[in-house]
């Protein structure tokens, strides 16, 4: 996570770098899986900072695009660092395997937490005292067994596994700022994870207040910090239930706590089950569907490559036709880009550059599992 951890994968961000990727990250149309790209792409932060412009209005926008200021990503910066918090090049090896991968995270607490083997807990705000005791029970006994336990810092499940898990280890993710926690009522737990064995991680800007849109981002952190997820009380139109569909997108195990048939708030655990999620009637169900995950070997593979910054010669942009073929492939229906490969029979290099250059100009949807889609102008 912070370029400190003892996970480190490749070599430290200089404070220059460090600058540049926070201020392409901050710019307009530029999210996590553009960042990558362009950092492919480009060969350094820099480099794609100075070609957003261009690129930009190669992809049909009208308007000059906002790339963040060198004084505001310092600003950010200074206040992290006033708060207590760090702005780091994440590198977790969980986390950086997701789909759309933030290249920074901010991070607080205690940072040996972000070693250990993880699992994610969510369920229903409104839980039920059956709900909170079940679930301080897994959680304690995952903690026992050397597990940190993830969570939302949301209230009823999430405050219910963040609290047991103090002593043992437990990570918040965030949807807001670290300085942002919601709901205001848990600010006094959140305090206790930072001065516990624990640690709150956030992709969101350092006053950032959150929005309905940003906790899916904040469900996504859980589901990629996590070996499996544990969904207790969820009802059919939940965020937990986008928790536990992106670990399953993930290839993390989800597990579901079977619940009342006249309970609204178990409708959607119960439909986990029915769709192969894994029951847990015990918390030592948890711990050994774990426990081959979590062995040396197997937690400690070969990570996915992180954006590395390289000198590359600036490529040649497509030509007029070529682009338009390329975007003339596209359409409202979301595809692979292998699929745009095969069907234009152009170069990979020159298909990246115009869905760069649309993601520039605002008119390309990127979808889970690697898929784009057009906004066609009007």
């Amino acid at each position: 996570m912070d370029t400190g951890s003892a996970r480190r994968i490749g070599v430290a961000l200089t404070e220059k770098q460090r600058i540049a990727w926070l201020r392409l990250i901050r710019s307009d149309n530029v999210g996590p899986s553009t960042f990558r790209d362009l950092i492919h792409h480009y060969g350094s932060a820099e480099a794609a900072l100075a070609a957003l412009p261009e690129l930009s209005q190669r992809g049909g926008s009208t308007r000059a695009i906002r790339i963040a200021d060198e004084r505001d990503a310092l600003r950010e910066l200074e206040a992290a660092h006033r708060f207590g918090h760090r702005q780091g090049r994440q590198h977790a090896r969980d986390v950086r395997e997701i789909d759309g991968a933030p290249p920074l995270l901010a991070v607080k607490g205690n940072m040996p937490t972000a070693t250990q083997p993880a699992i994610g807990m969510v369920g229903s705000r409104n839980a039920s005292i059956s709900g909170a005791k079940f679930t301080a029970m897994i959680a304690r006994t995952c903690g026992e067994a050397g597990y940190a336990v993830v969570s939302g810092l949301a209230r009823g499940i999430d405050t219910a596994a963040h609290r047991v898990s103090l002593v043992t280890g437990t990570i918040a993710a965030m949807a807001g700022g670290l300085d942002q926690p919601y709901p205001p009522e848990n600010i006094g737990l959140l305090n206790d994870i930072w001065d516990g064995n624990g640690l709150a991680v956030s992709e969101m800007p350092f006053g950032w207040e959150p929005r309905a849109r940003d906790f899916p981002r904040r469900n996504r952190l859980i589901a990629g910090i996590s070996l499996g997820v544990v969904v207790v009380e969820a009802a059919t139109r939940s965020g937990s239930l986008i928790t536990a569909r992106l670990a399953g997108e993930f290839g993390r195990l989800v597990f579901a706590v079977p619940g009342s048939p006249l309970d609204p708030r178990c409708e959607g655990t119960n439909g986990l089950l029915k769709d192969g999620a894994m029951i847990v009637t015990t918390p030592d169900d948890v711990v050994e569907a774990l426990r081959p995950l979590a062995e040396p070997d197997l937690f400690h593979p070969r990570p996915a490559a992180p954006p590395v910054e390289r000198s590359r010669a600036r490529s040649t942009p497509p030509d007029d036709a070529e682009r338009d073929h390329i975007i003339e492939a596209l359409g409202p229906t979301p595809v692979e880009i292998d699929d745009i490969v095969r069907h234009t029979g152009l170069p990979i290099s020159a298909v990246h550059s115009v869905l760069l250059e649309l993601d520039m100009a605002g008119r390309l949807h990127r979808h889970p599992g690697g898929l784009v889609s057009i906004s066609m102008l009007d």
